[in-house]
């Protein structure tokens, strides 16, 4: 690997920004891929820059034509607001599906649950939970407490991350109050788009243990949307 593309991975992982290194294998040379730029000496044409974007997206290293493409990308995370009953589904389901999984909740008591044992757990205000964690654009953010002094603050920190997906759990008239609420404080619409809620596919879901299936299928849809 060329010493200045290597400098430059080593920037983007000390960012947690996805990238790739693409190497043309007739001439050799290469080009590292990352949010907002290139480096290297392979110039990419944009079929070629899209098929880079979409292996990104999928985490997945391959060939593309006569070019190689190496995917690097951080670990993918899933931020649970709430140490509730439905985060005892979800906790395990995340990780058996790859995910790294940390759960935030002010109330100490929620986290002596032997089913949350094992994963990480932030005692703290959602708002200085989610900033300790620093989501970036591979991390997932659900909200589950029910409760509007802990959701809602959640939320608006969250639609000031990169996070590829913020989901948060209520019924729609519940979750049409929330946005209200999130409106007044000058979020937009393209803003509250963002939020999923109620959060997971529609599957007519009604068990703890479906909630989290629903949940975990659309966050899994979100990160593998197709770069177009």
């Amino acid at each position: 690997m060329r010493r200045d593309i290597l400098e430059a991975l080593t920037q983007q992982l000390e960012r947690k920004s996805g990238c790739a290194c693409v190497t043309n294998l007739h001439s050799g040379q290469q080009a590292l891929l990352y949010e907002g730029g290139e480096r290297g000496n392979l110039t990419l044409n944009e079929a070629q820059r899209i098929a880079v974007l979409r292996r990104i997206k999928a985490d997945k290293s391959g060939l593309e034509g006569n070019i190689f493409i190496r995917v690097y990308v951080p670990p993918r995370r899933v931020v649970i607001i709430g140490a509730v009953h439905v985060a005892q589904f979800l906790c395990p389901m995340a990780k058996l599906v790859g995910f790294d999984v940390t759960v935030i909740d002010p109330r100490e008591a929620f986290f002596r649950s032997a089913s949350l044992s094992g994963f990480d757990g932030i005692i703290a205000w959602p708002d200085e939970g989610l900033n300790s964690v620093s989501p970036d654009s591979r991390t997932a953010i659900v909200t589950l407490t029910h409760d509007p002094k802990l959701d809602d603050i959640a939320l608006s920190t969250a639609l000031r991350t990169p996070a590829f997906y913020i989901g948060a759990l209520g019924s729609k008239a519940n979750h049409a109050k929330r946005l209200k609420r999130l409106a007044s404080e000058g979020f937009s619409a393209a803003d509250l788009d963002r939020i999923n809620g109620p959060v997971g596919l529609a599957i007519n879901a009604q068990s703890p243990a479906e909630i989290s299936v629903s949940i975990m299928a659309q966050v899994i849809e979100s990160l593998r949307v197709v770069v177009e």
